[in-house]
C-alpha cells in the first residue's frame, strides 16, 4: 500500500494537471466562438455560390472546361487537414484513418499536408507531395487568410490542369457543435454538377455571356471551397480540444476524490495503529 506521503504527491500532481486541462478547455472554448462565426459566415455564400455554379454548368457543354476533365484516377492528390496540435481526441487522428483508407485503393496518391499533425506522418513517404510554392504556406493555422489558401488552390489547379493528377479530395472535420465533428472526403476536381435537371433554375441575366461567367466562377469557387474546408477543420478543432479537455478534467476530479478517500482511509488507519500502540503500552506499565 502506497504511503501517505505518495499518495499526497499523487493528489497535488492531479490537482496540477486538472488545473491545465480546465485552463486548455477555457481557452478552446474562447477560440471556438471566434471559429465558429467564421464557418457559419461562410457556409451560406459556398453553399450558393456552388448551386450557381452548378445551375450554369448544368446548362453548358463543360467538357472542354479544363476543371471538369474526367481522366482515369491513376494520379490523385489527397489535401488532408489537420491541427497544428494535439490533446483533441481522434480529431487527428481520424482524417489520417481515412486518408490511409484512400491510399488503399490508390497507391500512386499523393498527400498534400495542411497541418503539422498529418505532415509529421506523411512527410517521411513516398506519397508525401512536395511543391516549392506552397510549403511557404503548408502551415497554414499559423496565418489562416483567404490569401494564403487561394495560393494553395491555385497550385493545385494548375497541377491538374497540366495533369500532374487527375483527381483532387479533400479530406477534413466538418464542425457540426462543439461536441460533434464529422470526417468528409470532398471531391475538389474534376467538377461535377450535382443538379438534377428538375433543380435547375435558369432565371438568370448573364452580362456578359455564360461561358465567361462559368470560367471566372469555377476558380473562385474552388478557392473558396478550400477556404470553408479549412475553416470547418479550425472550428472542429478547438471544438475537439475543448470537448477532450472537459473529459480529462472531469477524469482527473474523479481521480483526485478517489486518492483522497485512499489517503483519508490510511491517515485514519495510522491514527488507529497509533491508538492501539498508546493503548497497549499503557496496560503494559499497568501490569
Amino acid at each position: 500500500m502506497p504511503s501517505l506521503k505518495e499518495i499526497r504527491n499523487r493528489i497535488t500532481s492531479v490537482g496540477s494537471t486538472m488545473q491545465i486541462t480546465s485552463a486548455m478547455k477555457m481557452v478552446s472554448a474562447a477560440k471556438l466562438k471566434k471559429a465558429q462565426d467564421a464557418i457559419i459566415q461562410m457556409r451560406p455564400y459556398s453553399l450558393k455560390l456552388q448551386e450557381i455554379l452548378g445551375n450554369l454548368s448544368a446548362t453548358l457543354d463543360m467538357s472542354e472546361n479544363v476543371y471538369s476533365d474526367v481522366r482515369a484516377e491513376n494520379k490523385m492528390l489527397i489535401i488532408a487537414i489537420t491541427s497544428n496540435r494535439g490533446l483533441c481526441g481522434g480529431f487527428n487522428n481520424n482524417v489520417v484513418k481515412q486518408v490511409n483508407a484512400l491510399l488503399v485503393n490508390n497507391s500512386n496518391a499523393k498527400v498534400l499536408c495542411l497541418g503539422k499533425k498529418v505532415k509529421d506522418i506523411f512527410k517521411k513517404t513516398p506519397h508525401y507531395f512536395v511543391n516549392s510554392t506552397i510549403e511557404p504556406v503548408e502551415d497554414i493555422f499559423s496565418n489562416l487568410s483567404f490569401e494564403n489558401v487561394a495560393l494553395i488552390a491555385s497550385n493545385v489547379m494548375e497541377g491538374f490542369a497540366n495533369k500532374e493528377f487527375d483527381k483532387v479530395i479533400v479530406v477534413y472535420n466538418r464542425f457540426v457543435n462543439a461536441a460533434t465533428q464529422i470526417i468528409e472526403s470532398e471531391q475538389l476536381l474534376p467538377i461535377i454538377s450535382k443538379v438534377s435537371e428538375s433543380r435547375l433554375t435558369n432565371d438568370y441575366i448573364f452580362e456578359p455571356s455564360k461561358n465567361e461567367i462559368v470560367n471566372d466562377l469555377i476558380p473562385k469557387s474552388l478557392k473558396i471551397q478550400l477556404f470553408k474546408s479549412i475553416l470547418d477543420s479550425h472550428a472542429a478543432e478547438h471544438g475537439a480540444r475543448m470537448t477532450a479537455m472537459h473529459k480529462a478534467t472531469d477524469n482527473a476530479k474523479e481521480l483526485q476524490r478517489g486518492l483522497k478517500l485512499s489517503y483519508n482511509k490510511a491517515r485514519q488507519a495510522a491514527i488507529t495503529n497509533e491508538i492501539l500502540e498508546i493503548v497497549g503500552g499503557a496496560e503494559a506499565l499497568n501490569a
